[in-house]
């Protein structure tokens, strides 16, 4: 084991933030490297200190940052943690953000609101980085936010060979939780052979945050597995209520499968006292031992997010990683 990878001229070092440190541990294995040692810490008011312990001069830095909560503590940290290997010569410095934060402020639904998504793409640009590097984007729009390359990686073939290995697929109806996923879906059935596709017509308030007034499944489910698909679950309202209306039509079981589990505020409670029979997520964001629950399964991204730095230290093609068909 080294703390870096050589190719050429070229050097690649990972760096680690403080939000989830397993997970970089994680892509480090599999890379056959070390993290890079980082002095981090905070200030008596909070103020964030960052420091590398070994020259970064010329070297392809890759900065590993989970955003969970306080988000705003860890998009700070890597800003700075930008800022410092810049400062320090490094050649090309890539964010690599399994869950890109803000990502659901991306357009403006009424006057007077900030594109918060945008704004993290061009403090990320001011800071330093090259490159980003992220994880089922809530909108795929967001790449045209960075001015530079986003590779935009996707946990679709990961969460639905689980689901292929685990249940019939020959009964599994693929389920968007709401219309403006359905696109997401239909890749889920390509992916499963064909499955049939409903939707969740839901009806939100505009004034009341993480809130739908009502539900009306589209589609066939009765007597069928229905996998919900999403790209996170955050207070799990969206995905529990879809759950019910499901199995109010018939459904003999209900799946959860989503990239990215915030598991804010109730969310635990929710899912866990919920008839979902599983709910698979992956690792972008750490799940602590008091969101544990008996029906959740966890599948880990760091061989995904290993491969795709590999093939940007050796400029090499990420859409390959996915056929091109992702």
């Amino acid at each position: 084991m080294t703390g870096i990878k050589t190719t050429g001229e070229k050097t690649l070092m990972l760096f680690s933030g403080r939000a989830h440190p397993e997970l970089t541990d994680e892509i480090a294995h599999q890379l056959d490297i070390s993290v890079s040692p980082t002095d981090i810490r905070d200030f008596a008011d909070g103020e964030i200190y960052a420091r590398f312990n070994e020259s970064v001069r010329g070297c392809d830095a890759f900065v590993v940052e989970a955003m969970t909560t306080p988000v705003n503590q860890w998009l700070m940290e890597t800003l700075i943690m930008c800022d410092a290997l810049k400062r320090g010569s490094a050649k090309r410095i890539t964010v690599v953000l399994p869950y890109y934060p803000y990502a659901r402020q991306d357009k403006k639904s009424r006057g007077r609101e900030p594109i918060s998504a945008r704004l993290v793409a061009d403090l990320y640009k001011t800071a330093g980085a090259d490159r980003i590097l992220t994880v089922d984007l809530h909108t795929s729009q967001i790449q045209g936010f960075f001015n530079g390359p986003v590779d935009h990686l996707f946990a679709l073939p990961l969460l639905a060979q689980h689901v292929a290995d685990n249940y019939d697929t020959s009964n599994v109806t693929v389920v968007a939780p709401d219309s403006g996923r359905v696109r997401v879906a239909e890749r889920w059935t390509d992916r499963l052979g064909g499955t049939p596709l409903a939707f969740i017509h839901k009806t939100r308030d505009l004034n009341v945050a993480n809130s739908v007034v009502a539900n009306r499944v589209v589609g066939e489910v009765a007597g069928r597995t229905c996998v919900l698909v999403d790209d996170m679950i955050d207070t799990a309202g969206t995905i529990t209520k879809a759950a019910e209306a499901l199995f109010n039509d018939g459904a003999a079981s209900v799946v959860v499968a989503a990239t990215h589990g915030v598991l804010s505020g109730p969310a635990v409670d929710r899912l866990k006292n919920s008839r979902i029979s599983e709910v698979v997520l992956t690792n972008t964001l750490p799940i602590g031992p008091d969101q544990q629950f008996d029906k959740l399964t966890v599948i880990s991204i760091a061989p995904l997010v290993a491969r795709a730095i590999s093939e940007v230290f050796a400029d090499g093609s990420v859409t390959s990683l996915f056929d091109g068909n992702a």
